[in-house]
């Protein structure tokens, strides 16, 4: 890869890919390649990228044990920060206190004007450095609530793949370091050449949104162990009709009393709760059955389709046919 400091071609963007201890191999290499592909795409004559791997360190190595070769952080226009594995509970705290040199890395390329991204939980570098307070951000979906707690002047908007606010910007999971990449390429090189390089890479550039993605037995549980048992109640008696007075009755409180520690506990009421367990069962049974949606929607407890589509629509963000069609387990047997 060219240098930072060597002399830069007339339209050409410089990108520097941020290398530290840790970090995701995949999403150090992931962006270049695909903007590589662009580049011969666009042709000798179309606005060509210079990427270069940069590190305030001498020597990086990622993710599996992967030695990078890397670079001293020169001028460039884009600084992509990538990600790194990040366990629920992990210490996160002694992770940033390790990528004291990064974070103010991050900054200066802030400070000096210049535009910031991070890959899926490199938003907690860019955290760290002061960029998402009073702006839009996204991350990893199972993460967003971490993040958001972190940074609570942030607006985390864990639904959307790609989000830029004023300079900076911050992508979904994994994958999503792709439809950044196409977006970088759409800006700086036409949509012909970003659709081309999609198409050449078997990349998705119609996606939206990462809600679709989203499973939510992987998220911590909000709770205690009274809103736990009415959750448990609540899965265990999808298709029956919600009836508040009922489930009140049923764990001996009132209706007000039942609304007050549900909420307080887990920040949601007990219907947002069941329907939020309705579209997960129903996302199952569009992706492994071959059952219509009506009766689809009916096993989840809505007799009347378009309810339960308009539903699925808000909880998703695709109707319950689309989503079949793109999710769909060839291999899965009814259930």
């Amino acid at each position: 890869m060219a240098g930072a400091e060597e002399r830069r071609t007339a339209g050409e963007l410089r990108v520097g890919v941020l290398a530290y201890p840790g970090c995701f191999a995949s999403e150090v290499f992931g962006v270049p390649d695909l903007l590589t592909m662009a580049g011969h795409v666009a042709g000798p004559d179309g606005p060509g990228y210079r990427v270069t791997v940069v590190s305030p360190r001498r020597r990086v190595v990622a993710s599996g044990g992967a030695s990078l070769d890397v670079r001293p952080l020169g001028e460039v226009d884009v600084l992509v920060v990538p990600g790194f594995e990040l366990r629920l509970g992990a210490d996160l705290d002694a992770r940033l206190a390790g990528l004291g040199p990064e974070t103010a890395a991050v900054r200066a390329q802030a400070a000096a004007g210049r535009a910031v991204v991070s890959l899926c939980v490199g938003a907690f570098l860019l955290g760290a450095a002061g960029l998402l307070d009073g702006r839009r951000a996204t991350t990893s979906w199972l993460h967003a609530g971490a993040l958001a707690a972190r940074h609570p002047e942030a607006d985390v908007r864990p639904e959307h793949l790609v989000v830029t606010d004023r300079g900076v910007t911050t992508t979904a999971a994994f994958g999503a370091m792709y439809d950044f990449a196409l977006e970088l390429i759409r800006h700086h090189s036409g949509p012909r050449v970003a659709r081309t390089t999609a198409r050449l890479a078997l990349v998705d550039d119609a996606r939206t949104s990462q809600t679709p993605y989203v499973d939510p037995a992987l998220l911590p549980q909000p709770g205690s162990e009274f809103s736990q048992r009415v959750m448990r109640h609540l899965d265990q008696n999808l298709a029956a009709r919600y009836d508040l007075a009922a489930l009140a009755a049923a764990f001996g409180v009132s209706t007000r009393t039942l609304l007050r520690r549900f909420s307080a506990e887990t920040g949601r009421t007990p219907l947002a709760h069941l329907q939020a367990a309705r579209v997960r069962r129903a996302r199952h049974l569009l992706e492994t059955t071959d059952r219509t949606v009506a009766a689809v929607a009916a096993q989840v407890g809505y007799r009347d389709p378009g309810t339960f589509a308009a539903l699925f629509a808000r909880h998703t963000g695709h109707r319950p046919g689309a989503y079949r069609t793109a999710f769909r387990r060839r291999d899965a047997t009814a259930d």
